[in-house]
């Protein structure tokens, strides 16, 4: 998509739902964009920096379970997700998207099996991952205790698993009907801002 050229879903933009959503997002569209010469040097591993060129933002409503793409402040698309489940909470707070993975192959965090992309992998077909906590993780998933020894990722992935969306029920992450991952794959780059609102 080519910006400042409308199309069928640019065209019209509806305004932010809520005049409260609009005060909390506000702060972010006037926040400053870190400068590539200011990440962080981490030794072994490239860093992955950018400065988006759109007002493209990200603000998922944990309590009401949705996700909405901004952009310059005003409602550009909104998606029913799936967030945490109590113990397991989708991280709050101010992010960026920090990984765009097209057909991901999923590790299951204690076991280490591997699912390859497919019909059957819990993640859909893409992954955009905006949070990554090395401390490690201990919590309840409903039917065990488990551990989390090394890091744990957050983002958004599609889900086979339909029913799910609308619930807290993940890990964590937040999960999309995977048609709805797919659109929000093409609207997002590297760097786009994601607030995660209680």
């Amino acid at each position: 998509m080519s910006a400042g050229v409308p199309t069928a879903a640019t065209a019209f933009r509806p305004r932010v739902a809520t005049r409260a959503l609009a005060r909390m997002v506000a702060p972010l569209l006037v926040a400053p964009l870190l400068a590539a010469a200011a990440a962080p040097a981490v030794r072994g591993v490239e860093v992955v920096t950018a400065t988006p060129t759109s007002t493209r933002e990200l603000v998922l409503d944990r309590r009401r379970r949705q996700l909405l793409v901004l952009e310059q402040g005003q409602e550009l698309r909104r998606f029913p997700v799936a967030v945490g489940r109590p113990g397991w909470e989708t991280p709050e707070g101010r992010f960026r998207v920090q990984e765009l993975v097209p057909d991901p192959a999923w590790e299951h965090p204690v076991t280490g099996e591997t699912v390859p992309p497919g019909p059957a992998n819990p993640l859909g077909s893409r992954w955009i991952g905006f949070h990554r906590d090395c401390r490690g993780r201990v919590g309840f998933n409903g039917s065990e205790h488990l551990v989390v020894q090394g890091c744990v990722s957050a983002g958004f992935h599609g889900t086979p698993n339909r029913s799910s969306v609308g619930q807290a029920v993940s890990h964590g992450c937040v999960r999309l009907f995977d048609e709805h991952v797919r659109e929000l794959f093409e609207l997002v780059q590297i760097g786009t801002p994601v607030t995660v609102l209680p």
